[in-house]
């Protein structure tokens, strides 16, 4: 008789870590950033929309991510006591406060 094995799952759904989006709220750390994720979702009983966040401590190999950047996590195997995620990409730049051409606008 033909084995066939009927608990592998499909190679494209092996090994898929998880991602999550984020705004960086603490860059204080060295190689580290604390990312904030807000999840949305619809109340079992009454319906209304609840917005939960958390907070997730990532590595940032390159230090690139900075306050107020929105960032992409990729799950990764534990790190340090927090960290289980790493940075993969910075969606989006924080807008700087202190830019010159903003200075130079305001004389």
């Amino acid at each position: 008789m033909a084995e066939t094995d009927t608990h592998a799952q499909p190679a494209a759904a092996a090994g898929r870590r998880k991602e999550v989006l984020g705004l960086v709220v603490s860059n204080r750390m060295q190689k580290t950033i604390v990312v904030q994720v807000v999840r949305k979702k619809s109340h079992g009983f009454y319906g209304r929309v609840i917005s939960t966040a958390k907070k997730f401590y990532a590595h940032d190999e390159k230090n690139l991510a900075q306050v107020g950047d929105f960032v992409r996590l990729e799950e990764t195997r534990p790190l340090s006591k927090l960290k289980r995620w790493r940075l993969k990409e910075v969606i989006r730049k924080a807008a700087l406060a202190g830019e010159p051409a903003a200075k130079e606008a305001l004389s």
